[in-house]
């Protein structure tokens, strides 16, 4: 009864404040505070986002329909040090008898404290000033609106505007516009001078933005100068900008209609005191001219080695460190073939991300040999990096396994090591971090440790025995990677090491396109610590005791207390229950329970061995970090063992007596996986965007195995999956989580969040997470984790809450609270809302966005 005394009291003194507030306390007599702005469009309220950006006064912003920010602004004290010195005027002596106790100088410092000024330069920096309605400014929006409908096709739009007061000092604009008729594209003709240019145009099959019927669009005529510009500079018209092309809009005679002549000039060249005009000519390249160690430094000395492959001319100030073709393969301008803005624009991305050089410079001048002067000579300028060089790094880290973590790291990259533009990477890495969810009989705070090095050997290229120009043609930036990597690692209390290595191969098949071929992924996982299993995953052991207490027939199973000692009294008590040495028999439940525990501990205790191929599509449309409209899809096909079932097979090899095949005594897994996500953003204005997000994954073991490894597994729950339950916590199916660290092989994640603006660099969200974890074809025996249907479907759980986010720019820090909506793992009918409190809240920290 306290507890709701407390909170019943505070949500009233809450309530109190927020309506105590005077939203127009700042507001002069006579002034108005802007509440609203309406735009009515023919005498209806339009929505349109772009026409009310038109505005130059917008009301203040809220946050869930409160003013929050102009009313955090009325209740500063926009002249604290008067306030301060007033107080003193008004009761005399009393600046010198705090000076008698603090001294003068404390007291004048008093008046700068938080306590009396920081608070209000606070309150007024986070806050927002009053908006009050200015007349002048309405008018400016007004002209706005009235050139943005005029060039979207209403050349008659008539517009004015009212003011309506709506309470004491408050009112809202109406903005009223009347468009008239729109006006569409009739004819359309065109008028080009320079012959070459007329030819193009009318040879090109690129859609226009110009169409008749159409309705008039200043963009889109905008859109159209920029495609001719494009298509014309990538077709050897060097000096072509688009000021050259001009439109003349007629109307005359004609009802709601316009005629359009596209006119393109010739060229206007500027000589001295003069200027003359002649046809546009167009460029073929002549010669391609690379200086592969050039800097400012340098640019006047003389160059002392050069070399010609493949029609390129590559020249070096001191000895040529490159093979050519190292060069040339990411060169795209070619000698004989017209400029192209798009092959000179290729060739720096793709010499950017050879990694050796600074970002190229590409120039062109025109070749005076050529008495047509109709030719350019292209020089493409590299600035080596350094061929070595060190980094160092440290983080602090946040993941679902640990809650704290310092990484440490340092690298070395070299450069051009086999002088063929390859790089190759070594880095080492130190990792502590505590977890709450870990083994820790000792109470240490840092309980989580990894160390490890990894080395990565680039090549810009794909190397195959035989080519692949004519399928990964070298404008998609092919390159290869051989991987290698050790680590070990005390994190759930088994202790790993881990060796790795792969052979991959990445490529654009677009420009927001990527692909990546792992021909070879290789993964060795060896559990230091096995019989450490039970006192890590306590949830099994826990449940294996309880069934011992009433069944176990050996007292050396147990200490003095009645429980399974670990790992031999648990270890053979299970085994006395598989072998029928108990009274338990396989159609018992409690014998199904040990049956599920060992194969458990088998599963994640055993060394795994893997050997995959994967394939990984990427398409996004996401433009750059801004970008809040946009969608990515991502899919990934994966198959492990097949290779070496195969060999075996073909070979002839024994297999064990599990009937499986082994590679160096241990057997190795066989898995098909597969994985599809979808992200979506909409940007709906006013820093409010929804994004959504889909996934779906699922590995099926066969032929050597009937399980998938832990390290392949997924997992639900956490701060980037459902955040209404910890890592590792929701499923499998209606299990309640029966097990520590729970993980399966087929997973479904539906996400959306609604993002909005609190203030400032400070952002709101409301988001909703669904989704589960299943075994699905593999050895699990317990039925509510198993997907048998679509009817399991209806396990798939249900998370939603609020989260706020700190804008530094550069990353997000993130704080989500989630509460459990629907859990699957509770009895049907009685799933919805049952935990949805406080007290089974989960507060989520993360960096950057979900998704």
């Amino acid at each position: 009864m306290k507890k709701n005394s407390t909170k019943i009291t505070a949500f009233i003194l809450i309530a109190i404040f927020i309506c105590g507030c005077n939203a127009v306390k700042r507001v002069p007599d006579g002034k108005n505070l802007l509440v609203k702005n309406t735009i009515l469009v023919n005498g209806k309220a339009t929505n349109d986002e772009i026409a009310s950006n038109q505005m130059y006064q917008k009301p203040n912003g809220t946050l869930l329909g409160y003013r929050l920010r102009l009313n955090l602004y009325n209740l500063a004290n926009l002249n604290p040090d008067s306030t301060y010195q007033a107080k003193f005027k008004n009761h005399p002596g009393l600046y010198e008898r705090q000076a008698k106790i603090l001294s003068a100088k404390q007291v004048d410092r008093l008046g700068q404290s938080f306590l009396y000024k920081g608070i209000h330069e606070f309150l007024k920096n986070t806050g927002e000033p009053p908006v009050v309605i200015d007349t002048a400014k309405t008018k400016k929006s007004l002209l706005r609106l009235k050139f943005y409908y005029f060039n979207n096709g209403y050349f008659n739009v008539a517009t004015d505007y009212s003011i309506d007061s709506v309470a004491r000092k408050k009112a809202k604009i109406n903005y009223l516009i009347t468009t008239g008729p729109a006006y569409t594209l009739d004819t359309i003709n065109t008028n080009i001078k320079t012959p070459a240019l007329d030819s193009l145009y009318r040879t090109n099959n690129e859609p226009s933005f110009l169409k008749s019927g159409k309705q008039y669009k200043t963009a889109d005529f905008e859109d159209e100068k920029n495609r001719l510009t494009t298509y014309f500079r990538n077709h050897g018209a060097y000096f072509f900008q688009p000021t050259y092309v001009t439109f003349d809009i007629d109307t005359i005679g004609k009802k709601n209609k316009a005629d359009v002549t596209l006119i393109i000039n010739n060229n206007n060249i500027q000589e001295r005191d003069s200027s003359r005009t002649e046809p546009f000519k167009l460029y073929k390249i002549s010669d391609v001219n690379i200086y592969t160690d050039y800097s400012p430094a340098n640019a006047k000395t003389k160059i002392t080695d050069s070399t010609t492959y493949n029609n390129f001319n590559l020249y070096s100030h001191k000895k040529l460190k490159y093979k050519p073709r190292a060069i040339t393969d990411a060169v795209f301008i070619t000698k004989g073939n017209y400029f192209s803005d798009t092959r000179t624009t290729l060739s720096s991305r793709y010499l950017n991300n050879l990694k050796i050089f600074n970002y190229p410079s590409i120039q062109y001048e025109v070749d005076k040999r050529d008495s047509t002067a109709q030719s350019l000579i292209a020089n493409v300028y590299l600035t080596p990096r350094k061929k070595y060089s060190f980094g160092a790094s440290l983080d602090v880290t946040h993941s679902n396994i640990q809650d704290f973590g310092i990484g440490a790291s340092i690298s070395e990259t070299i450069r051009n090591v086999f002088n063929r533009a390859e790089t190759l990477e070594i880095s080492a890495r130190l990792n502590v971090g505590s977890s709450k969810d870990m083994a820790n009989p000792n109470d240490n705070f840092f309980n989580v440790s990894e160390y490890g090095l990894d080395l990565k050997l680039n090549f810009p290229r794909i190397l195959l025995p035989f080519g692949t120009e004519k399928i990964i043609p070298k404008r998609m930036i092919p390159s290869t990677s051989i991987t290698a990597g050790f680590s070990k690692q005390r994190n759930i209390g088994l202790d790993k090491e881990n060796f790795t290595g792969g052979l991959a191969y990445n490529w654009s098949p677009k420009r927001n396109n990527t692909a990546k071929l792992e021909l070879l992924n290789a993964q060795f996982v060896r559990n230091l610590n096995p019989n450490n299993y039970f006192n890590v995953y306590t949830s099994s052991y826990n449940e294996l005791n309880n069934i011992a207490s009433a069944y176990n027939i050996e007292s050396t199973n147990v200490d003095t207390s009645g429980n399974l000692i670990i790992p031999e009294g648990a270890n053979n008590f299970t085994k006395e229950v598989l072998t029928d040495q108990t009274v338990l028999r396989p159609g018992d439940s409690q014998y199904k329970d040990v049956q599920s525990i060992e194969e458990r501990r088998i599963r994640l205790t055993e060394n795994d061995f893997i050997l995959a191929t994967s394939y990984t599509f990427t398409k996004t449309t996401k433009k750059d970090l801004a970008d809040n409209t946009f969608y990515q899809f991502k899919t990934k096909i994966e198959s492990a063992g097949t290779l070496l079932s195969a060999i075996s097979s073909i070979a002839k090899l024994p297999e064990n007596s599990r009937g499986n095949y082994e590679i160096f005594n241990l057997e190795y897994s066989e898995y098909i996986k597969t994985e599809f996500d979808y992200i979506k953003h909409w940007d709906f204005g006013k820093e409010k965007v929804l994004a959504v997000r889909s996934f779906f994954g699922i590995a099926i073991p066969f032929g050597n195995s009937d399980y998938i490894p832990f390290s392949r597994s997924y997992y639900s729950g956490g701060s980037n999956d459902n955040r209404a339950w910890q890592p590792y916590s929701l499923g499998p199916g209606s299990t309640n989580a029966a097990n520590d660290f729970n993980e399966a092989n087929m997973k479904i994640a539906l996400s959306a969040e609604f993002r909005f603006k609190v203030f400032g660099d400070v952002k709101g969200a409301i988001f909703a997470d669904a989704g589960n974890i299943w075994n699905v074809l593999d050895n699990v025996i317990d039925e509510k984790a198993k997907f048998s249907g679509v009817n399991d479907l209806a396990e798939i759980a249900l998370g939603s809450g609020f989260g706020l986010r700190y804008d530094l720019s550069f990353f997000v820090i993130r704080l989500d609270l989630g509460f459990k909506t629907y859990n699957p793992a509770h009895e049907k009918g009685d799933r919805w809302f049952k935990e949805y409190n406080f007290g089974h809240s989960v507060l989520n920290f993360g960096i950057n966005y979900p998704f």
